[in-house]
């Protein structure tokens, strides 16, 4: 039997390993250094985002769930809390509004 490497170089939720390993795989893995854990988590965040523009519609939640995941971890490393992200988000919404409007801005023209 042939073995065969496939090479991903990304971050992964915490049970992979084990789950990869549950199927006979051999995974092999590092635990990051803190200086490379925000930049891998946005990356994270990005794939995430395609998955979703891509899911179809019985994979949405999923999708969503992924991000969420992602972002509660953001949001732990960079030493914020929930609320602190919920309040800023808020204010956010006061001052620039939301996206319940579906707006979507096709150009601007100046009058110079």
């Amino acid at each position: 039997m042939q073995k065969r490497t496939i090479k991903y170089g990304k971050l992964v939720r915490d049970r992979i390993p084990e789950i990869i390993e549950a199927s006979g795989e051999t995974a092999r893995v590092r635990v990051l250094d803190e200086w490379e854990v925000i930049p891998a988590l946005t990356a994270k965040l990005a794939e995430e985002a395609e998955e979703l523009r891509q899911a179809g519609p019985d994979d949405l939640l999923g999708e969503l769930a992924d991000i969420h995941e992602v972002l509660a971890a953001l949001t732990e490393t960079l030493g914020f809390s929930e609320e602190e992200v919920q309040e800023a988000a808020h204010h956010k919404r006061a001052e620039r509004g939301g996206f319940s409007r579906r707006l979507w801005l096709d150009e601007v023209t100046s009058n110079e």
